[in-house]
Formats: structure tokens, C-alpha cells, sequence
């Protein structure tokens, strides 16, 4: 999105409680990656509108998107996954500090592991992965059994700064998850049980409605 556009959007946006901006900061300190503040409030609106009744996270961080969304959508349940031991314990934290540990569920563990775990009797009506890009499709392919019928599914960061674009893209460092990721754009577009739209919200959101 070009710089002034997202500088004006920035700056229409209302500002955020006070909880929301110690917790950018915390993730600004730590260097970890949360979504971008349009990227959230597209996400936020998409909640407010469909007000899913459950909702499944694969990549918790500190709890940052999670406690987002229940805030505008108080009355969903939320189960979200986290891997890593450190955010795991700073998400727990964060979601009790806010007493919200009675709608949010953290499970630590591995994605695709849990996953398995999960009844497939309680269907979510949105999914949101924002976890390893490396893994975007296991965990579409995981975690798609678990979605109820008419429900959807968001993935945050398909466009990868916009290197996905790049036909001549070569950086050693994330040349084989662009290739990744754009081989999951491509399967998803196509993807026969799924009505996908990718915009070029925050890093790129895909929103794919099941049949």
C-alpha cells in the first residue's frame, strides 16, 4: 500500500485504550510481530460483523489479536495455540491481567500436533493463522475440518512485504518461504471447498469462505 495512503488511514484510526498500546509496545521492545494496526481493524471489523460464536487461533505471540477480537466480540470463545515457551507464558500473563482467561483458552504446543487434538465435534466459525509462513498450508489443511459450514478462514501476511509480487525476488534469506507462500496463494485461489479473496490489507489478507 503506498506510504501516504496508509499514513492518512493511520491517522483516521481512533486511538487505542491504553492496554492495547502497552501491549504494541511490549511486542515493539521484544520484536514480535503482530498485526499491523489496519490489518487489525480490517480483521476487528470482519469479528464485529460475523460475530463468530467460536474462534480458533493459530499463532497466540503475546495475545495481542486475541484479546483484540474478543473485545469487540465479547460473547466468542476463543482457543488459540502457541508454541514458543516465552510468548506463551507473556500471552497467559497478558490475557489474566485483562481477566479474560474465562473466553480465551492458550494452548502451548505444537500447531500441528494439537491441532489433531481437537474435537472435531466443536466446530469454530473462524479460523485465524498468523503463525509459520513456512507452514501456512499444513495448517489450513490441519485446521479445516475444525470450521463449521458457512464459516471462515483468515491468513494474515500472504503477501510478505510485497516480495510474493516480485517475479526476480532472490534474497537468500526468505527466498524459499516467498516460493512457500506463493505456492499457498495459488493452492488456496484454488482450492475447491473455498471462495477466497487475497487484499492488500497490512501484509496481505486472505479471507476464504467455505462452501
Amino acid at each position: 500500500m503506498d506510504d501516504q495512503i496508509t499514513n492518512y488511514l493511520l491517522d483516521l484510526l481512533p486511538t487505542d485504550n491504553g492496554w492495547i498500546k502497552d501491549l504494541q509496545q511490549q511486542a515493539e521492545e521484544d520484536r514480535i510481530p503482530i498485526m499491523d494496526s489496519i490489518g487489525m481493524e480490517f480483521l476487528l471489523q470482519l469479528i464485529r460483523l460475523q460475530k463468530p460464536k467460536r474462534i480458533l487461533e493459530i499463532g497466540t505471540a503475546i495475545g495481542y489479536s486475541a484479546l483484540r477480537m474478543l473485545e469487540v466480540s465479547p460473547n466468542s470463545n476463543i482457543v488459540t495455540i502457541e508454541k514458543d515457551d516465552k510468548r506463551y507464558k507473556e500471552a497467559i500473563e497478558n490475557i489474566n491481567k485483562r481477566n479474560k482467561h474465562t473466553n480465551i483458552q492458550v494452548i502451548h504446543g505444537d500447531a500441528l500436533e494439537e491441532l489433531e487434538k481437537l474435537s472435531l465435534s466443536d466446530k469454530f466459525n473462524c479460523i485465524f493463522i498468523d503463525a509459520a509462513k513456512g507452514q501456512y498450508k499444513n495448517f489450513f489443511e490441519q485446521s479445516s475440518p475444525l470450521l463449521a459450514d458457512n464459516g471462515f478462514i483468515i491468513t494474515d501476511n500472504v503477501l510478505f512485504r510485497g516480495y510474493v509480487a516480485d517475479p526476480n525476488f532472490e534474497h537468500p534469506r526468505y527466498k524459499k518461504m516467498v516460493e512457500k507462500i506463493r505456492a499457498f496463494n495459488e493452492w488456496l485461489m484454488n482450492h475447491s471447498d473455498y471462495v477466497t479473496t487475497i487484499l492488500p490489507i497490512g501484509d496481505g489478507i486472505a479471507i476464504s469462505y467455505k462452501k
